[in-house]
């Protein structure tokens, strides 16, 4: 073992106070990317929703297998700091990466504002990711446990306060990250072209990475530091390998029987070794049910944050992002944590019920299958809002006259009638193969075929302004405008040609009969200036647009009256009408569910483990939030489920279903205490070693009744 000088702060370590803003830096790094992630994969990749949670939640999954492999390399060969400092960088690597990755003009080449090599965005953007679920595993179960290395005997005090200390740093680095890095994503930036500033949110990221790195290795003359000592995870292996292979060759009715399956190892493994393995393996076993929790708490990052880009996110005088709604989990953790640890829990002992852990943890798991189905219930709400747009072969026509003339338009099957400069609002559906004539017909005009340029799965406008003259628009929107702005084009019906500025933002040249596309928005009134040579100089140029809310898309006709021009407005979709802060019902009972759930579970995993292999038990933790994503990563790659609100209720059934089992199987778990079991053996030490240390362990004791 490595000691440093001995450096004090209020009873503390000195070095502890590097590790906490290291955490800090660290877990603002961490979440501050991971909130940008399934909008980024949407939005810049224009990958679909089900492609975006299957690679996402792949993500995830990769964080928490690669603890497995930080603890090999820290165990077993450079100790926790070296392993610490080498995957930091990494990490950090994996940061910048991806924040190159997100650099449009990379491959913008005809500087449209448009990726030309999108595949080289996204080979980046996967190698970045690829690092950073190394780099942020890699070191997840051995920073805490260094922390606790800092202190010596008789400072349990001190170490239990770092523990919380700790789990603050990582909630307060989770919120800060979630609100700042969002706010910076809408941001535009760009040399050629402004789009939404993904390299600078994900660049922040990066830099605190790097500073975490800075800060953690600048302490380095003030760690504790220990040797590698071995692999326990390995001896647990081989112990359960060799106990199952050695059973496996006397399967013969021959052989007496073994109380216990791990006593086939006997002949090769201390028993010891063998007992602290069975009281792992025991809760182990209680692990199996647990990734369906996981599964549905990670979607917070994927399909809630969908969910969100459908709703209106003005609550009060705050204008909220879809990705800043995962802040509400961090806040509610921050204040429900200290609310449940000194009145909740404290209440329920009062009234006589014996709150166990696993009765807390199956308490946890039901409030999450009930988030859902508010999530649920929610998205059916939503849904009968949201407008409905092509699929497949299918192609939409919505017919706008600009003319002076009342107008007939044949459809295969409907005809629809459309006064003079009006609108037919709703977009009419039709297949493709089936739309083989379209035909313009006004009193006293003759018939009018209209020549079909249509393309399946898009949106298109019918402009007419005369019996015999038309233009078929394609109008570039398949889907509500992102990250709730507001879509506006203009119409030119007056004559001429028009320069039309709004907020800021030039259309020009939209010369006459036609459309310009669409420039978007964000919410609340803006500034209409139009310009052109056939504008008398009397007329008004100036205008103001509609109270924009979120989500919305309308069309400008700029026509006259009386010589000057005014502007018709025509509704292309309709703003969300849904609050986001309606999302916050289910992030309470999703955080009241984490709260005595995940703390709950890693006090119950610590308290039932033997000493020495409290890494094994982390591990194992870790692994069900790994498992638990790859359940969402075989959902959403199936694809299967067309309706959002399905989903949900699929999810909540399966945790509820999961609850059930859990509590079974807790109802039959005796809770042990290893300090007693290890103390037998250290009495036991020199004497021949009990047969069944179980059986010998007094009934009696508190610590072998205590049931679920």
């Amino acid at each position: 073992m490595g000691l440093s000088k001995s450096h004090s702060c209020f009873g503390y370590p000195l070095s502890i106070f590097f590790i906490v803003i290291n955490e800090f830096c660290e877990r603002f790094s961490y979440y501050g990317m991971k909130a940008l992630l399934i909008l980024y994969f949407t939005r810049f990749f224009k990958w679909d929703d089900d492609l975006s949670t299957a690679i996402y939640h792949t993500f995830v999954a990769l964080c928490y297998l690669t603890p497995i492999l930080g603890a090999l390399i820290a165990d077993s060969w450079l100790g926790k700091f070296s392993t610490i400092v080498s995957l930091s960088i990494v990490y950090t690597i994996g940061q910048v990466v991806i924040a190159v990755s997100s650099i449009h003009e990379l491959s913008d080449y005809d500087h449209n504002g448009t990726p030309n090599n999108l595949p080289l965005h996204v080979a980046l953007s996967m190698f970045g990711l690829g690092l950073i679920a190394l780099g942020t595993g890699g070191i997840k179960p051995c920073v805490s446990a260094f922390g606790g290395d800092q202190f010596e005997e008789g400072q349990e005090k001190q170490r239990n306060r770092f523990f919380s200390i700790f789990y603050l740093a990582i909630n307060a680095g989770s919120l800060i990250s979630t609100i700042v890095t969002p706010i910076l994503r809408v941001q535009e930036c760009g040399i050629h072209s402004k789009q939404a500033c993904y390299p600078l949110a994900f660049g922040v990221p990066a830099a605190l990475m790097a500073i975490a790195l800075l800060v953690f290795i600048a302490g380095n003359s003030m760690y504790k530091k220990f040797q590698p000592q071995g692999n326990i995870m390995g001896d647990v292996a081989k112990c359960i390998g060799f106990a199952i292979k050695n059973r496996f060759r006397h399967r013969s009715k021959d052989f007496p029987k073994r109380e216990h399956w791990l006593d086939w190892a006997r002949e090769k493994y201390d028993e010891r070794l063998i007992s602290q393995i069975k009281m792992v393996t025991k809760v182990m076993f209680l692990y199996i049910p647990l990734p369906m929790f996981w599964a549905l708490f990670d979607q917070q990052g994927s399909r809630w944050t969908l969910q969100a880009t459908t709703m209106n996110g003005k609550i009060g005088l705050l204008d909220i992002q879809p990705d800043q709604m995962q802040t509400v989990n961090a806040i509610l953790i921050v204040i429900m944590v200290p609310i449940v640890d000194a009145v909740v829990y404290p209440l329920i002992e009062k009234c006589g019920f014996n709150f166990t852990p696993l009765k807390k943890m199956t308490v946890g798991m039901f409030l999450a299958s009930m988030s859902f189905v508010v999530a649920a219930v929610l998205q059916v709400e939503i849904d009968k809002t949201l407008p409905v747009f092509p699929e497949g072969n299918q192609v939409q026509i919505k017919v706008l006259n600009i003319g002076n003339n009342n107008m007939t338009i044949h459809f295969p099957e409907v005809t629809v009638n459309v006064g003079q400069m009006s609108v037919r609002n709703d977009f009419r559906t039709f297949d493709l193969d089936k739309l083989t004539s379209i035909n313009i017909s006004s009193p006293g005009s003759p018939v009018t075929p209209v020549i079909p340029d249509f393309e399946k799965g898009k949106r298109h406008t019918l402009l007419v302004w005369e019996p015999n003259y038309y233009r078929v628009i394609k109008d570039g929107l398949n889907q509500k405008p992102e990250k709730g702005e507001n879509g506006v084009r203009f119409v030119n019906a007056f004559g001429g040609s028009f320069n039309a500025t709004v907020d800021g933002i030039l259309y020009e040249n939209i010369t006459s009969n036609n459309v310009s596309k669409y420039m978007f928005f964000s919410y609340g009134t803006k500034d209409i200036m139009l310009s052109s040579a056939e504008i008398p100089g009397h007329c008004n140029k100036f205008f103001t647009s509609l109270n924009f809310g979120f989500g919305s898309a309308y069309t400008y006709v700029i026509t006259r009256r009386d010589g000057c021009p005014i502007l018709n407005i025509f509704e292309d979709i309709a703003p969300n009408t849904i609050n986001m802060a309606l999302q916050v019902p289910q992030y309470f009972l999703i955080t009241c569910g984490e709260v005595v759930f995940s703390v709950t579970g890693l006090e119950f995993s610590y308290s039932q483990a033997p000493s020495n292999m409290k890494s094994v038990l982390q591990a194992g933790w870790l692994l069900t939030v790994a498992v638990g994503n790859i359940i969402v990563l075989i959902v959403a790659g199936a694809g299967q489920i067309k309706q959002q609100w399905a989903e949900y209720l699929l999810f909540a059934s399966l945790l509820l279903a999961v609850c059930i089992i859990f509590a079974i199987m807790a109802r039959f778990y005796t809770y042990i205490n290893p300090a007693e079991i290890e103390a037998y053996f250290d009495e036991e030490e020199k004497k021949k070693k009990p047969e069944n240390l179980y059986a010998e362990i007094d009934p009696a004791s508190p610590t072998a009744q205590t049931k679920m």
